[in-house]
């Protein structure tokens, strides 16, 4: 049977664990040649190189942080001269910090717009010249439920997560002549280390308010993700896809 991504770069922002490393796994599986960008877990950064590149496909880390505008369009240059073209990008990079608005301060409120929502503008900006030139490409932005519905204590992630989902369908009109296409993916309720943490009670009554009665993993993400950059979904574009067992129906 032959790999859905074959032959096609993908360059995966934030890939080092949870949805994003999913996200990586899963498209060396597919065939894909893999970029990928970590920051702060360097460790797990070059341990995911490792066992990607053992699939037999290309592969390189990069520790770059997307939402510096010049550390982004370095990025994608150093991408396309490694690995000759690029033709999926995935905006996964993203960060929370959570208050009850009367106490969220200052910078609680700017780096999560800055690493969430600014660094999709970056990284879109400086890849749109190499997808313009080759009048093809997929671009998909990661946002979340909590974007679509808000959240109480979240109204920086919120806003962020919103303001994806506006950029996306913005780019997608922009740049759909050119057989550019952009979408989003809205997970849920995704089970990570993240979430390991957390109480087993409370996790237990949130699967329970989900109508398919379970937490999401990675791999569900990822696999919509194969979606939307492979050929398969040619004539979809401005799309928020939510992956979230039914939780915002």
């Amino acid at each position: 049977m032959s790999k859905l991504l074959e032959g096609k770069t993908a360059l995966i922002t934030g890939a080092s664990k949870g949805i994003g490393k999913a996200i990586a796994e899963t498209y060396a599986k597919q065939g894909a040649n893999i970029a990928f960008t970590y920051l702060s877990s360097v460790e797990k950064g070059e341990a995911l190189e490792k066992e990607l590149s053992a699939s037999g496909v290309k592969v390189k880390g990069y520790r770059s942080d997307a939402s510096d505008f010049a550390a982004a369009e370095e990025l994608i240059n150093n991408v396309v001269a490694d690995f000759g073209s690029l033709d999926i990008l995935i905006n996964n990079a993203g960060i929370t910090k959570d208050n009850l608005l009367m106490r969220m301060n200052e910078e609680m409120w700017d780096s999560v717009i800055n690493v969430n929502l600014k660094s999709c503008f970056n990284t879109v900006k400086a890849a749109t010249r190499t997808f313009m030139k080759q009048k093809s490409g997929s671009i998909i932005n990661m946002t979340s439920v909590v974007g679509v519905k808000g959240n109480a204590g979240q109204a920086n992630y919120a806003a962020s997560k919103a303001g994806i989902i506006g950029f996306t369908k913005s780019v997608a009109l922009e740049l759909g002549s050119r057989n550019i296409r952009c979408n989003a993916i809205a997970p849920g309720f995704i089970e990570t280390e993240m979430t390991d943490a957390l109480d087993e009670k409370t996790v237990q009554g949130w699967r329970d308010a989900i109508p398919l009665k379970r937490g999401g993993s990675p791999e569900d993400v990822a696999e919509a993700c194969v979606f939307l950059g492979s050929d398969m979904s040619a004539y979809i574009t401005g799309q928020v896809i939510q992956v979230d067992g039914g939780m915002l129906t």
